[in-house]
């Protein structure tokens, strides 16, 4: 059984100490409508290398965890109808010979075993709004928790319990850092009702965190806050019209338990007539150029 498989650029570029980004498969084959996916797959990547930072998007092709796709990889995570797959999925994938486009967590997992150490992505997932009784709560947390990776990320969506995500980060030791900022984002929105204990001002802010990180001996990953640009950020009273009415439609369908959340989501679309959408396209894009940014102040320290 192949274990990794790096493509010869992230290969190449790991193995001379140049920067380099992990990205998610499943924003491409999930989260966003064909062929949109492929157009964003593909300026995602190109964002990076225009910074001189390699590119890898993370996939599970055939069996194979891909750290870094050639074209046919990325079309494939595009136009597939692909398993999601978090870190619980990766043996069963491989046993099977299957493919599986990664969350946040499955990548962070994949991206650390092979040495990268920044990641971008949209928002991280956190605890769901009722998981006391659902228990219902994303492994990307757990996962953070034993993981040496620096994640960058407008926050998490404001449909879930921000307060209880906050709360578990701390909980498992990962710091989290405001970029330019002493608030935490809610994805769509640039603040949330909760400020952070933490901010810095820079991407080589960030780096010196990371070094620091790595001599006191923690094996965590670090979460950067890093708001969606003001001129791009949903206007919040749109936002708080269109959730409002999203919850309201999930309690009249009776969705209930971890149907919630895919539901509000693909409601929150419709609602606003695509803004969310945009807005989502947006923070990603700023996320991926920020992540590019740490990634080359990571590798000029690395390599002092």
């Amino acid at each position: 059984m192949t274990l990794l498989h790096l493509s010869p650029d992230v290969e190449a570029a790991l193995a001379a100490g140049r920067p380099v980004v992990a990205l998610e498969s499943t924003i491409i084959s999930h989260g966003l409508p064909r062929p949109r996916n492929h157009e964003a797959a593909l300026e995602f990547e190109q964002l990076l290398r225009d910074q001189g930072v390699t590119p890898a998007t993370i996939a599970v092709l055939d069996g194979v965890p891909q750290i870094g796709l050639d074209a046919d990889g990325v079309r494939r995570i595009a136009e597939e109808d692909l398993a999601k797959a978090s870190v619980r999925d990766l043996p069963i994938l491989a046993a099977r010979g299957a493919s599986g486009a990664t969350t946040v967590a499955a990548t962070a997992h994949l991206a650390a075993m092979a040495g990268i150490r920044v990641f971008a992505t949209g928002g991280l997932g956190g605890v769901h709004r009722g998981a006391s009784e659902t228990f219902d709560e994303s492994a990307d947390l757990s996962t953070l928790a034993v993981t040496p990776i620096t994640v960058v990320s407008a926050g998490v969506k404001s449909v879930l319990d921000i307060a209880a995500t906050l709360e578990r980060l701390e909980t498992y030791s990962v710091p989290v850092i405001g970029l330019g900022t002493t608030v935490f984002p809610s994805f769509w929105l640039r603040e949330s009702a909760f400020t952070l204990d933490w901010s810095v001002d820079s991407p080589a802010d960030v780096a010196a965190v990371m070094v620091a990180h790595d001599a006191l001996g923690h094996r965590q990953g670090i979460v950067v806050a890093n708001p969606v640009p003001a001129d791009q950020a949903w206007e919040r009273e749109e936002h708080d019209r269109v959730l409002d009415e999203a919850f309201a439609a999930a309690e009249r369908a009776g969705v209930s338990g971890k149907a919630v959340t895919p539901f509000l989501l693909g409601t929150i679309v419709e609602l606003s007539g695509g803004r969310s959408l945009e807005v989502n396209l947006d923070l990603a894009r700023n996320n991926v150029r920020v992540a590019g940014a740490i990634a080359r102040a990571w590798a000029a320290r690395a390599g002092a």
